[in-house]
């Protein structure tokens, strides 16, 4: 049986990994006539400065107007390929980065699928707390493709 996904969730950190599965997500979502929502989500443990207080306002909203830039630059690489500028969506949440993608976002925009990057996280982090990745494929009730490998099938190295 054949799936069309409508609307495609693409979880985006400014890793390669991560573009590489926004790249994939604009070609499915052209293929099936479906939507994109392109998500970063700003870990909000990393407003708490070195000595346990809280990072000033200024550099929380820069950190914002930062990721905000960052997606609509990703934004028009899809709309100068030929992607419908209408069909693509870019938000910046605040919040632990796997339950933002996994579950809260998903259930309020009704997403049918997730692609997201493989983890680009070194091991050490992985083995302490895991990858957002693997938290996402364990807890979303949605369909999830990891993406290894880019528009071209050429793996990550």
């Amino acid at each position: 049986m054949e799936q069309d996904y409508e609307k495609i969730l693409v979880p985006v950190d400014g890793s390669k990994e991560a573009e590489m599965a926004f790249h994939k997500a604009v070609k499915v979502a052209a293929m099936n006539k479906g939507h994109i929502d392109v998500l970063t989500v700003l870990d909000t443990k990393q407003f708490i400065g070195l000595h346990g207080g809280m990072l000033n306002g200024d550099v929380i909203y820069q950190l914002s107007e930062d990721a905000q830039k960052y997606l609509n630059e990703l934004k028009d690489e899809a709309v100068k390929d030929g992607f419908d500028s209408d069909k693509i969506a870019i938000h910046v949440r605040f919040g632990e980065p796997k339950t933002v993608i996994a579950t809260e976002f998903v259930e309020e925009y009704k997403n049918d699928l997730i692609m997201i990057g493989s983890t680009g996280m070194n091991a050490v982090t992985r083995l302490l707390v895991g990858s957002v990745s693997e938290y996402v494929t364990r807890n979303a009730r949605t369909d999830v493709i990891i993406v290894r490998t880019d528009v071209d099938n050429k793996t990550i190295k």
